[in-house]
């Protein structure tokens, strides 16, 4: 059995969830402006809860929600979210982003999803995995409308998505009305291309803020852009 991963301020168990943590979740849950003082929030394919309990910290939301279709991972969402100092903020619904949008009259102020977007040919043999991994789980197109629908008129939608996928995603968010503020690009290291776009959409057009952040200058020595960011969570920060 896989350990619980920890967090400075909260535990995530991940044994039942396809896809585990990893950086995309943390650095979504940490960009992600709050500046606005959001008093609801979505979690869009919540996985573990990962994001939304680490919004959950950061903000003074009121009511954090969570869509989650898998079984195993919804309620290990569901039980991560209990365990936690914010289970009376939280709450995960165990439906389709499509059913849930049709089901909800509620206006979210900030929306959040790390959607599966791996779109390659293959599949393999494990089924929940390739739910949480591949774009036909949750096609951009349909998580761009739905959130679309589910937006409150001044709020945000923020994604992390590959970078290669960024002209594509804005064009498709571009046709819901929504515009790109702000776009983080994630590198691993000073050589490498860039990996992810992290973008902050909403119903207001204006200038991109684009900034770039690298991970590490050598293996396992981390930026100070990438402490600063994730600090307040990874316990070794």
């Amino acid at each position: 059995m896989r350990k619980p991963f920890k967090f400075k301020q909260f535990v995530i168990n991940q044994d039942q969830c396809a896809m585990k943590i990893g950086t995309d979740s943390v650095l979504l849950g940490a960009w992600t402006s709050i500046d606005k003082n959001p008093f609801s929030i979505l979690d869009i394919g919540a996985g573990t809860g990962v994001i939304a309990l680490m919004l959950a910290q950061r903000s003074n939301a009121e009511l954090i929600d969570a869509v989650e279709v898998d079984d195993n991972t919804y309620e290990q969402c569901v039980n991560n979210f209990e365990q936690s100092h914010w289970g009376d903020r939280l709450f995960c619904y165990h439906t389709s982003l499509e059913a849930f949008t049709e089901e909800i009259e509620d206006k979210y102020d900030l929306i959040v999803s790390n959607p599966p977007f791996y779109s390659e040919d293959y599949k393999t043999e494990n089924k929940q995995r390739d739910l949480a991994r591949f774009t036909d789980a949750m096609p951009f197109g349909h998580l761009v409308d739905n959130a679309s629908k589910l937006l409150s008129d001044n709020g945000t939608f923020s994604v992390i998505i590959p970078f290669k996928e960024e002209v594509k995603f804005i064009d498709l968010a571009s046709k819901a009305n929504l515009f790109p503020n702000n776009i983080l690009h994630v590198k691993g290291n000073p050589a490498s291309e860039i990996k992810r776009s992290l973008i902050a959409f909403s119903f207001r057009e204006s200038d991109i803020k684009i900034e770039e952040l690298i991970i590490e200058t050598e293996r396992h020595q981390y930026t100070e852009e990438y402490i600063n960011l994730t600090k307040d969570f990874y316990l070794k920060m």
